[in-house]
């Protein structure tokens, strides 16, 4: 039996879109069940993300801290953000990231992992990346503003990392989903046999 994630695509007998926002919106499908019973689902409708694992060459992993008002915390999560353009290039999308929340650069990519976030009811798809040979940025910092504006910056070892996670003391989903993919992959067969920075992604097609 091979474990793998199968595309299906249920019949829809209706869609209706009741809500459209700046980055993304609701959707209302009928959708056609194995029994023949027609439910309706609703879901949200999402552009994709990426975000990214800096990993310095002390070990450390390079974390920001932001207030997340859904949730009514701030989160220490890893840089990430938004697919702003259809078709948009992964790895452009996230180097960009990295330079906007951290001034950074890095030498090295990797795809660390794919995740589906909420997929009962939302569409989004990560791509999260594995980033190494940091350096500072040439040029001047991104403008920040809003909750970016408070930001806090910090690089944590990533044993002190995995501890948190299983802890309970830190919940961003790319964060625990990143930290524990590279665990893994190092108790596996190492970061070097992760897939390429522009290994393909059925969830979010894109041109190379």
């Amino acid at each position: 039996m091979t474990i793998k994630d199968t595309p299906q695509a249920w019949e829809i007998r209706s869609t209706q879109t009741p809500f459209t926002g700046n980055k993304t919106s609701v959707r209302t499908d009928e959708v056609v069940m194995p029994d023949g019973s027609v439910v309706r689902r609703d879901y949200q409708v999402h552009p994709g993300s990426v975000a990214v694992l800096a990993l310095d060459d002390d070990d450390r992993v390079l974390l920001i801290k932001q207030y997340r008002h859904p949730v009514r915390h701030k989160l220490w999560e890893i840089p990430a953000g938004l697919l702003d353009v259809p078709g948009e290039n992964p790895l452009h999308a996230a180097q960009r990231e990295l330079y906007e929340e951290a001034h950074v650069k890095a030498e090295d990519w990797r795809v660390l992992t794919d995740v589906y976030t909420t997929p009962g009811g939302c569409d989004e798809s990560v791509r999260i990346f594995l980033a190494r040979g940091l350096s500072e940025a040439e040029g001047q910092r991104f403008a920040v503003e809003d909750e970016e504006a408070d930001m806090e910056h910090a690089r944590v070892p990533v044993g002190e990392l995995v501890r948190a996670v299983l802890a309970g003391d830190v919940h961003n989903n790319c964060l625990v989903v990143g930290v524990l993919s590279l665990a893994a992959a190092r108790g596996g067969e190492g970061v070097d046999a992760l897939r390429p920075a522009e290994a393909p992604w059925p969830a979010r097609p894109f041109e190379a």
